[in-house]
């Protein structure tokens, strides 16, 4: 209000001078200025709304855009499941519990697909008691003879070769969902080279005692179902994801049927 242009008054002087000067003419000058005053707010408020919206750019406007236009649900074939309800793990600190419901909808950019699909796996494990390590990424996520793969006991892990950087938005774990388990000392990394030396960053990890080694774990145990467990990944840079586990609720070994790991070439 304290920017209104000294031309109004001037406008409103003037007009008053050629009316007379009797109680219509000063109220005639009162209300052109007030109209006046009414104008020039109007397109203030006007100019200021139009530089928040285009040129300020605010973050809700942007993500929402940015949702609608280039985020689609990822598509995750599931496998049968094989129970719906208990009987349930022996008890498990720090357990998740059951949700109840099915998982929602996971959104990922454009064109997001499964990028493990046929890569390359090698493990900690010196043998393989059961299976191959093909069929950890073979895209057969169903319970049977030929989907399982089976490690040797205590603390293993898996690497899997993307064989190029990919952007990974999610990782989809399925260890064994033919009974309810839980599986332990679960750790996700991804790193740059198949050493993982270069540049390791650390996904997910409920071992809530550091007996991998990998530090305390924050994340929670969960049970085996046939919707696996899916990993925010949030778009991490990587070629190689590592793995580990140690044992399960019914044994000390470490299984595998599925991984799948969703994102796009960085390339």
């Amino acid at each position: 209000m304290q920017d209104i242009p000294s031309t109004l008054f001037y406008y409103g002087h003037n007009i008053g001078r050629r009316i007379t000067k009797s109680s219509i003419g000063k109220l005639v000058v009162v209300a052109v200025v007030i109209v006046g005053i009414a104008m020039y707010i109007r397109h203030f408020k006007s100019d200021s709304s139009t530089v928040d919206i285009a040129g300020s750019h605010s973050p809700a406007v942007t993500q929402a855009n940015t949702a609608t236009s280039e985020l689609v649900p990822i598509d995750i074939k599931l496998p049968k499941p094989m129970f719906t309800t208990g009987p349930y793990p022996p008890r498990v600190p720090n357990l998740e519990k059951p949700r109840g419901k099915a998982r929602p909808p996971f959104f990922a950019p454009v064109g997001t697909r499964n990028v493990a699909l046929g890569k390359p796996v090698s493990s900690s494990s010196l043998e393989i008691i059961a299976g191959d390590f093909l069929m950890i990424t073979d895209g057969d996520k169903e319970i049977g003879r030929n989907s399982c793969v089976e490690l040797l006991p205590f603390s293993q892990h898996i690497t899997i070769d993307l064989q190029v950087e990919h952007n990974i938005y999610a990782i989809v774990i399925w260890h064994y969902h033919r009974q309810h388990r839980v599986y332990y000392d679960i750790v996700v990394q991804v790193a740059d080279d198949p050493d993982f030396i270069t540049n390791v960053r650390t996904l997910f990890n409920n071992d809530i005692d550091n007996s991998a080694g990998l530090g305390v774990g924050k994340n929670m145990h969960y049970t085996e179902t046939s919707e696996g467990k899916l990993i925010n990944a949030n778009g991490v840079k990587a070629r190689y994801v590592r793995l580990y586990s140690n044992g399960n609720t019914s044994n000390d070994l470490n299984h595998y049927i599925e991984v799948e790991v969703y994102g796009k070439s960085a390339e």
